[in-house]
């Protein structure tokens, strides 16, 4: 059926907007952050975000007031959408990247992949929105299966097969690792994380994020105990060795 925005219903809920986002994706973006995620990570700094809620925009609604701040963008700008997890809205993503292109706006999707499924239906809507996506930022969070689960309630191997899937369809991708001493900076991890890197061939930028406590008080505000307490952020030293073993400056955007 034929994209017709005039007639589109598909409402998406939306947590918040960032109008001058500097590290989510390429120049200035204007970053839309949705609600709704399935994993559980200990250090999410958006826990907010996981349950229902947010504002309700339509897909053209929301690109009118994005667009609006396009002379921020110049060359290299554009439009992110994150979250929460922006694939459990794949629709409404879908209608709004198709508005973003038809005034040729950059368009990256910050995921965390878990909703990827290998299945007809579920890729159907998914190659659907590729079509529309200029770049997908994906963060690993683990690369043992069961540590992931530990550490956020779900499993990778689907998350490993979506980074597969855009690397054999040759859509540009930067991987995100947060690091968090003791917990997600295994050395032996990082070598297998960085092999499974080396053979994508769309990867443009790998990056280590050093682990911060700045979402605790959000933890606190919606009632929730803090999972990791204990937990202190890398040292300089220790994001350039995970830098290192994870092979960065092989990777240029």
């Amino acid at each position: 059926m034929a994209y017709n925005y005039e007639q589109n219903v598909i409402k998406g809920n939306v947590h918040s907007l960032e109008s001058f986002g500097l590290v989510d994706g390429p120049g200035v973006r204007y970053v839309v952050f949705l609600q709704g995620c399935a994993l559980r990570c200990k250090y999410c700094h958006n826990p907010e975000t996981w349950a229902g809620g947010g504002s309700p925009w339509t897909a053209r609604q929301l690109f009118d007031k994005v667009f609006r701040y396009k002379q921020y963008w110049k060359g290299n700008g554009g439009i992110t959408v994150s979250g929460g997890e922006p694939l459990l809205q794949i629709d409404f993503v879908t209608e709004f990247f198709k508005i973003a292109k038809t005034k040729d706006v950059h368009t990256a999707v910050d995921t965390a992949g878990q909703p990827f499924r290998n299945d007809e239906a579920w890729l159907a809507k998914f190659e659907e929105l590729m079509k529309y996506t200029d770049l997908v930022i994906l963060d690993m969070k683990e690369w043992d299966s069961e540590k992931h689960k530990a550490l956020t309630g779900m499993g990778n191997d689907n998350i490993k097969e979506m980074a597969q899937w855009l690397s054999d369809h040759g859509k540009d991708m930067w991987i995100r690792h947060v690091l968090v001493p003791n917990l997600t900076d295994d050395e032996e991890d990082l070598k297998a994380m960085s092999e499974f890197i080396s053979n994508l061939k769309t990867v443009k930028k790998v990056e280590v994020l050093p682990y911060h406590a700045f979402g605790i008080p959000k933890w606190e505000k919606i009632g929730l105990e803090y999972q990791l307490n204990d937990a202190v952020a890398p040292t300089p030293e220790q994001v350039a060795k995970a830098e290192e073993l994870l092979n960065v400056n092989a990777y240029h955007d």
